[in-house]
Parts: structure tokens; sequence; C-alpha cells
């Protein structure tokens, strides 16, 4: 099987890397792809360009094994959505091969309004990330999908190249990109918020320092859903 996670990674964390990492083990993926979109769809433009977010994911996951740096949507004219995505994945990979789109509690509990879900669900299985004491979907709509794709076995993943649904529990940190670009626009450090090598980048590049400070974006404040545990654009 293989996992697809994809977000603005701007930049790209702990927060990020660690819910990855916990994905790949606990399901057995073989490999999971962080993908760096271009343009955003539903949400403000990325602070950092494309190439330059993907050297950051590069330069994250470098020495890990599993973890690997997709760069298709990088090079990709326009926006596109998670279904063009998994189209350009299947073209790869073949019809056959399991493939688990990674997707935040948060951001699946709007996933019948993102573009094409039955189509997305069609392509892939999605395993939804849950962070302790997050809401749990309300839309009967969406209840009643979670109760004909639902499962709660990884193994279930495995036999079929999409269209179940798996809610996993895993590691959360209270770390935001919003609140990263706000400790570097003020002139702080984010040291031990995210990598030595990607803080390396940003401090070479002089990323985010110039950022309009965010009075929302706090040590303390919870991960924003689209930053920590997202999935490609809708």
């Amino acid at each position: 099987m293989i996992g697809v996670f994809g977000g603005t990674f701007d930049p790209i964390h702990y927060g990020h890397l660690r819910p990855a990492l916990d994905c790949m083990q606990s399901l057995g993926l073989i490999e999971v792809r962080l993908i760096p979109l271009k343009l955003a769809v539903h949400r403000a433009q990325p602070k950092a360009g494309a190439s330059q977010r993907l050297a950051m994911v590069e330069a994250a996951i470098a020495g890990e094994p599993g973890l690997v740096a997709d760069g298709r949507e990088v090079g990709r004219l326009g926006p596109s959505y998670s279904y063009d995505t998994l189209r350009s994945l299947r073209a790869e990979l073949g019809h056959a091969r399991p493939i688990c789109l990674l997707v935040g509690a948060d951001a699946f509990n709007g996933f019948l309004t993102w573009h094409r879900p039955a189509d997305i669900l069609a392509l892939a299985h999605l395993v939804v990330m849950d962070r302790p004491g997050a809401p749990g979907p309300e839309d009967p709509l969406l209840l009643d999908l979670l109760a004909e794709h639902g499962s709660d076995a990884a193994d279930d993943l495995r036999v079929t190249p999409g269209g179940r649904i798996l809610r996993k529990r895993v590691t959360q940190l209270g770390i935001s990109s919003s609140q990263i670009r706000a400790l570097f626009a003020a002139g702080q450090s984010p040291r031990y918020l995210l990598p030595e090598s990607v803080l390396a980048i940003c401090e070479r590049d002089g990323l985010y320092r110039g950022c309009t400070h965010d009075p929302a974006a706090t040590t303390t404040a919870q991960p924003k859903t689209e930053e920590l545990v997202c999935s490609l654009r809708h």
C-alpha cells in the first residue's frame, strides 16, 4: 500500500512528519508520498514558492526510509484537486495497488464538499488521521458514507485498491505552520518545532521574515487542520 499526504507544507514541521510516520508504520505502508501543492484553491496562497517548499520537504525527510518527496504538483500548470492528483498516481502505479489518501479529521468532515468525492473514494482509501478531542462527523450524509465504507482494520485496505474509510489515531503535536511563520515574522526562532534542515533553508532564503504577524498563531495554539494533517486541495 502507498500513502499520499498532501498540503502546503509552508513550512513542513514535526506536526506533519510524525503523523505521516505513524501511518506508515501502523498501516504497513511501503511508502508515504508527501506532495506539496502549487496553488491553493480554498485558502490563501502559500508564502514560500512551490520549489522552495518541495526543497524543504526533501530536506525534512532525507534519510528516513519510506517517506518520499513527490514534486508532481510543483510542475503542474494551474490549480488541481485531489482527484486529479490521484488520477496521476493511478496512471503511474496502475489500478490494482491500494492507495491511502491521508486526511485530517476536520478536513474529512467537509469531504462531501470536495471536488468529485465519490471518484476520490473510488481511486483510493481514505485514512482519517484523528487527534485527541477532535469532533467527529455530524453530517448525516457523511455518517451514511462512513457506515457504508468504514473499516476498523488496516488489512481491509489491502484487498482492494480503494473505497474504504479508516479512522486512525495518530500522534498530534501542537505545532502549526502559521505559528512558525509568525515566529519568523517576529524575529524569533522556531527551533525544535521543525527539522534543523528545514530551519536552515528558511534562514538561508530569508523565508517568512516579511510575513504579516498572525496574532492567532501563538506557541500554544492548536495546529490548523489544513497545515497539520491536510489532504491535497479539495
